[in-house]
């Protein structure tokens, strides 16, 4: 996620330099077709091609709503991760073996929270596993997930074995699904201490609805993940936006070029190019910026700068339940990867 308030400067134009520049350069072949080449029929009215052009706006800023709505219905299933997990933390804390503080009481508690922050890194780490940018990336891309590759921490041993035994971690490793493993065997944990009696039934009750709203959570955000943005939305505003921009400069001769035909001199003759070759690169980035915008937006568990920051989730997460077990000796926030959290 990004987390600063304005994009630099250097940002901006490393991705829409690019872009622009070759909206400029295709008005510019344009007009030289037209002037030089002779080709007229390059020349349409700009009227039909502003009618597209709005019909286009349209239709990416539905399909950037929709994508947005994505990225906020995922940021809220975290939130619900994040409340959640405070909850266990205090229910583990006043509900096994209340009034007891010896040392298997504390370790008991503390093997309940620590499964927990292994399970809320495994989902994180699954979540992220597979991403489509991985697929042919985007040399900026591709760059950015190099450069950030430890903020990422997608190291599956890294990030879960702190939190779990020898033993456990290597079970549920093993399993296609660890998360929702590690879910099952919070609740085995939980039948064994009611069994023993050292956790009331009723008590007991409360911390499985708890493990049932975590598999809930882990369900929406699997909903998701496994559910592309319907690519009838995303291919169609690729494809109109590509048109679109491909049809510009060929309206910008009958705003620009008029005078081209009965011009005496070279200047006259290429006096509208410049005009041509800004209001096409403008117009092609406004437009093709808009039209990434949602295509970065639609997945919110991809390893974007757009994605829900999970990793500054479970530490906050990890903190507070840590804190909870009386340690002190706990990691720091989150850190920024230059402007984005992740």
């Amino acid at each position: 996620m990004i987390v600063t308030r304005r994009f630099p400067i250097a940002s901006v134009l490393r991705w829409g330099l690019p872009t622009a520049i070759v909206g400029g350069t295709w008005a510019a072949a344009v007009f030289a077709l037209y002037a030089y080449a002779g080709l007229s029929f390059v020349r349409v009215p700009f009227l039909p091609i502003a009618t597209i052009g709005t019909a286009v706006a349209f239709y990416i800023g539905f399909k950037n709503n929709a994508a947005y709505d994505r990225f906020w219905e995922g940021r809220k299933i975290w939130g619900g991760i994040v409340n959640s997990s405070r909850t266990w933390g205090t229910a583990v804390m006043s509900y096994t073996d209340p009034g007891e503080d010896d040392e298997r009481v504390k370790e008991t508690r503390r093997v309940l929270v620590y499964r927990h922050l292994a399970y809320i890194n495994a989902l994180r780490v699954q979540l992220r596993k597979t991403s489509r940018f991985m697929d042919n990336p985007h040399a900026v891309t591709k760059r950015r997930l190099e450069d950030h590759a430890d903020h990422m921490r997608n190291d599956w041993d890294k990030e879960i074995s702190p939190f779990l035994s020898k033993d456990e971690f290597s079970e549920v490793s093993a399993r296609k699904n660890p998360a929702t493993h590690i879910l099952a065997r919070q609740g085995d944990h939980l039948a064994r201490l009611e069994l023993a009696g050292r956790l009331d039934m009723f008590r007991q009750l409360e911390l499985m609805h708890l493990v049932e709203e975590f598999y809930a959570l882990q369900g929406k955000c699997e909903r998701i993940k496994n559910t592309p943005f319907p690519r009838q939305y995303a291919e169609f505003s690729r494809l109109f936006v590509r048109v679109f921009v491909f049809l510009v400069p060929l309206g910008l001769l009958d705003v620009f070029g008029a005078n081209i035909e009965s011009a005496t001199t070279t200047f006259e003759t290429l006096s509208p190019l410049i005009p041509m070759f800004v209001s096409s690169a403008l117009i092609t980035w406004v437009f093709m910026t808009m039209e990434g915008i949602g295509d970065s937006s639609e997945d919110p568990f991809e390893r974007s700068m757009n994605d829900v920051p999970m990793n500054a989730l479970c530490r906050t997460i990890e903190i507070d339940l840590r804190e909870m077990l009386g340690e002190t000796d706990l990691p720091d926030k989150e850190p920024r990867a230059g402007n984005v959290l992740y």
